[in-house]
């Protein structure tokens, strides 16, 4: 299928009235701003990059999620689901990720008005206005929107009149080194590097029973990778498991009596005990500079109390977090706070050095806005590296996005969200990692 469109340019409303809202990314936020967007009757296409609809939360789907069914799945896209026979499942049940696709958004996608506007194994490689760059501003507003993609037949265009990126982050991962710029040596140890939330008991077993892994991260993606780790180690003879972190202390791994998530909040205390019992070794205070081959495994060199150590290891996975591809973006006019390049009117209500997950005030259009006008970052990608992110609050900001681009604006500016409370989601950006709210 051509996905370019030839229809000759005119930089008038009238043309860009014929044209799509593109979504890119079909994950838990993309599949429900196509929701919102097909039940208000505008044309939609999903680009998706994997070859099924959330494959990204696919990839760590042996996790579970902290939220339960009910804070879950998005209110539209429940409606449309419903009518179809769908139930939700136990409302107060946390599923794992495996559960999230399969029970939810496998159906979703699959029902007719959504799967005929998804475009798997389509990746986004850039966004821009027809014909114009970043520069050039006559028209602009009235121009349609440019995305080239790749698919497995080459390199395409297609045009529309709005973007919604809710790419999400995972595959963009922080960097090991302390400084945040990729890691002096990386290239010569990236076959015994795991990304975050690898199948420790599952798929990926043999890669770590009987070997020293050390975990780099202070978030909960690192607790629950240790925790992983912390059982092969009771089955598995040989099996070291190692707790790296930049700071004192994981200041984003707490068991806060205070936290509504329950399944969220017995983690802290679940890998306080196994390093009790010694089975989790705990390294802290260490800033990675470099790496370097060590045998088969990898030396992670860094400052650690004002000298310089090395910390030797067969096997390292980087939980330290993720930040948003801006790369695709580049022509385009964004306005991102420089700490977390987050949209700067969203950024003061997620600052993880002020908010906790539960704490986030409820936003949407308004604060999503940037000086490219029609284009809006969501989700996940919309809190850049603040780790706090709900599913939540990605399904009010596309409730909110759609009804805005319906000229619904009433309905836009209405925004409210009830989230639970907690108290342990982050307090210290430099500490490095991944997000704790999902």
């Amino acid at each position: 299928m051509t996905l370019l469109d030839l229809t000759p340019r005119t930089a008038t409303s009238d043309r860009l009235a014929t044209l799509p809202v593109v979504v890119i990314g079909a994950g838990p936020i993309g599949l429900a701003a196509a929701a919102h967007l097909v039940d208000r009757g505008i044309d939609v296409v999903v680009l998706e990059s994997g070859d099924t609809v959330a494959a990204s939360v696919s990839s760590w789907g042996h996790t579970r999620l902290f939220s339960p069914w009910k804070h879950l799945v998005d209110p539209v896209a429940r409606r449309m689901l419903e009518a179809s026979g769908w139930e939700l499942p136990d409302p107060e049940r946390a599923p794992t990720g495996t559960e999230l696709v399969e029970q939810y958004l496998r159906p979703l996608a699959a029902l007719e008005p959504i799967a005929a506007v998804v475009r798997t194994g389509v990746r986004v490689v850039g966004v821009a206005r027809a014909g114009m760059d970043r520069t050039r501003s006559k028209a602009r507003s009235t121009t349609p929107f440019v995305l080239r993609v790749a698919t497995a037949d080459g390199v395409d265009e297609l045009q529309a009149r709005a973007v919604i990126d809710a790419s999400g982050t995972y595959s963009t991962p922080n960097s090991l080194s302390s400084n945040g710029l990729p890691l002096l040596g990386f290239e010569e140890i990236t076959d015994v590097v795991a990304p975050a939330l690898p199948d420790v008991r599952g798929r990926d077993r043999a890669r770590f029973a009987g070997r020293r892994t050390t975990v780099v991260g202070a978030g909960h993606s690192a607790a629950n990778t240790l925790l992983a780790l912390a059982e092969l180690a009771r089955d598995e003879p040989g099996t070291r498991v190692t707790w790296l972190i930049r700071n004192a202390q994981a200041v984003r791994v707490s068991a806060s009596p205070d936290d509504e998530l329950a399944d969220r909040a017995k983690l802290g205390s679940r890998v306080d005990q196994a390093v009790a019992e010694g089975v989790i070794e705990v390294v802290d205070g260490f800033e990675i500079i470099r790496a370097r081959r060590a045998g088969e495994g990898v030396a992670l060199v860094g400052y650690r109390g004002g000298e310089v150590v090395t910390h030797e290891t067969d096997v390292v996975v980087n939980a330290t977090g993720f930040r948003p591809d801006l790369d695709m973006l580049r022509e385009i006019r964004l306005e991102l706070d420089d700490i977390v390049e987050a949209p700067k009117r969203l950024a003061p209500l997620i600052d993880p050095n002020v908010h906790s997950c539960g704490t986030v005030e409820p936003h949407g259009f308004r604060e999503l806005t940037h000086p490219e006008n029609g284009f809006f970052i969501v989700g996940m990608k919309s809190y850049g590296r603040a780790p706090t992110f709900l599913l939540a609050t990605g399904y009010e900001q596309v409730r909110s996005v759609a009804a805005w681009l319906d000229g619904d604006l009433a309905s836009a500016s209405n925004v409210e969200l009830v989230l639970p409370a907690t108290g342990v989601c982050s307090t210290d950006l430099g500490g490095g990692g991944s997000s704790c709210c999902s």
